[in-house]
């Protein structure tokens, strides 16, 4: 079967910085793979490079067979057309009212009709448990788990092929965390769309992930099915998941 995504050797610097030091993952058709890994690992980073916000230093990333890599204009237009996306806090437009903040990607992007674009934009919302009195408002009037439901909602307007997640429960209380969870999961397998999040919220993780990789050191150390993760034989893995300062992950800590 052909990956969906697949990166090889991905690798990328900042100065004398290597953030990305060969990553290698395959992403299979309908599978949702969670990235997770301490913060500063590359996680963020490894998105950029699939999404072409930054470009890869060496290696190579494909969909569906087809090398994206270096893709430009209309090549990186067409890709970035299948792909919806979660950014980590939201990130709605403050100017525009939620329903605008839904349909942005359908007007904008596919040029429908804003009519049209909101019927979409309400059927999304609904999708995601909010009612149409809520399309009227803007983003300062939502609290934050309101907010990342827009967000989802927006991610999903375009009935994209491949979904994006960045810390998806970022700023959330357990029980709203767990909310966006299960709809997300959700919304994924309505769709049957392709997922890649990134996170280092172990609830997260189990109620997202069919598949999960560790990023430590700018290197896939692990990857596996979210069902072995818990006898995983990894030491960094068994460590991260469990949250214990012993272990062979150091985090520097500097005495002030």
């Amino acid at each position: 079967m052909t990956a969906k995504l697949s990166l090889r050797d991905v690798t990328k610097s900042f100065g004398s910085k290597t953030v990305l030091a060969g990553v290698t993952v395959d992403v299979q058709p309908g599978e949702s793979l969670v990235i997770i890994g301490g913060s500063g690992t590359g996680k963020s980073v490894t998105l950029k490079c699939i999404l072409g916000l930054l470009e890869a230093d060496g290696g190579s990333i494909h969909c569906d067979g087809r090398e994206i890599t270096h893709a430009r204009g209309a090549e990186r237009a067409a890709f970035l057309s299948r792909i919806g996306m979660l950014f980590q806090g939201a990130a709605l437009f403050d100017s525009l009212p939620v329903w605008q903040n839904v349909a942005f990607g359908l007007i904008q992007g596919r040029g429908m009709a804003a009519l049209e674009a909101k019927d979409v934009a309400l059927t999304k919302l609904a999708a995601v448990g909010l009612g149409p009195e809520v399309a009227a408002l803007f983003p300062s009037e939502l609290s934050g788990g309101m907010q990342k439901r827009v967000s989802l909602a927006r991610a999903i307007a375009t009935d994209p092929e491949i979904l994006f997640f960045d810390e998806p429960t970022t700023g959330l209380d357990p029980i709203m965390a767990d909310v966006i969870n299960s709809l997300i999961r959700d919304r994924v397998d309505d769709l049957g769309a392709t997922a890649i999040s990134i996170t280092h919220d172990m609830a997260s993780v189990r109620k997202i992930a069919t598949k999960v990789a560790m990023l430590y050191q700018g290197r896939i150390i692990w990857c596996g099915p979210v069902e072995e993760i818990d006898h995983s034989g990894n030491a960094f893995v068994d460590q991260f998941i469990h949250g214990r300062a012993d272990g062979p992950i150091r985090m520097a800590v500097r005495a002030g």
